[in-house]
């Protein structure tokens, strides 16, 4: 396989180097163990978590026990801006009541049906998104990385089934540096030697190209007649929250096309208003051959993710040929369509669009040598911090925290800044106001 065709001595210096970041970064500001909680109440549940919990996540030392709108509370009860929103799967506000009251109404009646028989929800809710993003099918699963999942199987089946692809041969390009989840299929298409080393063998058919490189798409598809789609985040979140030149997209499908193969656009956490637009790929006037959803589909209430296609593609895969016992259940299905209304209804798309750029410029206006640049669309941004300053991402996402604003790094020096999508000016403002402090101190 391409992907894992790299020397052994480049892994082990990429591991040598990981491991030293994770060494140094378990302890953040003066060396504050992140294991050890800010008050001795949070230690308690920190240490229940240690004990009886898989060691799967690294969170900062902080222990939630409520949520509103862009804020959260600890158990100490003080409150937080948050500014990860769940990874971007609480863009309408924690606990949005249109959200949780359609929860609440459809769990009284009817939670589970499995797919085995019908119910009154699905259809509707199908009917609505469908209609919404301008597609003949949409498939419900849970998860996000089940969504990507869905999409490969389902370019797989169109390249055999359409394309003519000879059996088992179908190939499916990803970007380097992408994120899309941890299954072995999501970890196969990795760069990251931390998703994927120690988990092989991987996932044959997979291979990579570099982000935001038109040529590099061009040459594999000029090279292998058997690659069937080209899978990729709109804006890479994970990496770092990194914006490729504008029209990237529409060249992509415009190659893909011409050589018979599908865009796939990861919208699980670029999509539903975080950018400015519905969807990210609307940015490039393009409508993706298979669009993924996740994450703020629910409003982070529980896992609802979609795969949106037309039917050539959705109908490659026939009855009893995928599925999921949770997918498309009752609850699922009017959470969705609530938390869609609630997007639209609230302009949260106008928001985003409206309030990122104001926020990137007061960042940038706070004129920290530590500051290397700022970048982002809508209120899906990241502070580049110089990668030469002893202060590391972390050491400033734990100052942020005591100082009540709650993210996480991405990689050594890079801080994700993603609020809610309902924030207000006047809150942005105020939560610019901590940055800056923090960032003075440093």
């Amino acid at each position: 396989m391409a992907l894992r065709s790299r020397g052994t001595q480049l892994v082990s210096n990429l591991l040598s180097r990981h491991a030293g970041w994770a060494l140094c970064s378990s302890r953040g500001m003066a060396g504050h163990d992140l294991h050890a909680a800010f008050t001795p109440l949070q230690q308690q549940f920190i240490d229940r978590e240690e004990q009886f919990g898989a060691h799967n996540y690294h969170p900062l030392p902080v222990v939630l026990n409520r949520g509103k709108g862009v804020f959260m509370w600890d158990v100490d009860g003080k409150r937080y801006f948050d500014f990860l929103s769940g990874y971007s799967a609480v863009n309408q506000g924690h606990c949005h009541p249109k959200i949780i009251d359609a929860m609440i109404q459809q769990a009284q009646k009817l939670t589970l049906t499995s797919r085995a028989f019908f119910n009154d929800a699905l259809g509707e809710y199908e009917e609505y998104i469908t209609k919404l993003f301008g597609y003949d099918k949409v498939l419900p699963m849970n998860t996000g990385v089940e969504g990507g999942e869905t999409a490969i199987k389902l370019a797989r089946r169109w390249g055999y089934d359409v394309k003519g692809v000879p059996k088992y041969e179908a190939k499916i390009l990803f970007a380097r540096n992408n994120f899309w989840g941890r299954t072995t299929s999501a970890v196969s298409s990795s760069t990251d030697p931390e998703s994927y080393e120690g988990f092989g063998p991987f996932m044959p058919g997979f291979e990579i190209i570099p982000y935001n490189d038109v040529g590099a798409l061009q040459q594999k598809l000029e090279e292998d007649p058997n690659i069937v789609a080209f899978m990729v985040e709109p804006i890479q979140g994970e990496a770092g929250v990194v914006v490729p030149q504008d029209g990237y997209l529409k060249q992509c499908q415009q190659l893909l096309h011409k050589h018979k193969a599908l865009l796939i656009a990861d919208e699980v956490q670029t999509g539903l208003c975080r950018t400015g637009k519905m969807l990210c790929s609307e940015w490039d006037g393009v409508k993706p051959d298979i669009t993924i959803l996740g994450k703020a589909l629910s409003g982070g209430t529980m896992p609802v993710s979609a795969v949106l296609a037309d039917n050539e593609v959705m109908l490659t895969i026939g009855r009893g040929q995928h599925g999921s016992t949770y997918g498309g259940n009752p609850v699922a299905a009017r959470v969705a369509i609530a938390s869609l209304q609630v997007l639209i209804d609230e302009k949260c798309a106008e928001n985003a669009e409206r309030l990122g750029p104001i926020f990137r410029q007061h960042i940038m206006d706070i004129g920290s040598p530590l500051i290397q640049t700022v970048r982002g669309r809508g209120l899906l941004n990241a502070i580049v911090v110089d990668p030469e300053a002893k202060v590391e991402a972390m050491d400033i996402c734990l100052k942020l925290a005591q100082e009540g604003l709650l993210t996480k790094p991405t990689h050594r020096n890079i801080i994700r800044l993603a609020p809610p999508l309902i924030i207000s000016e006047q809150q942005l403002d105020e939560a610019v106001g901590i940055i800056k402090k923090v960032f003075a101190s440093l």
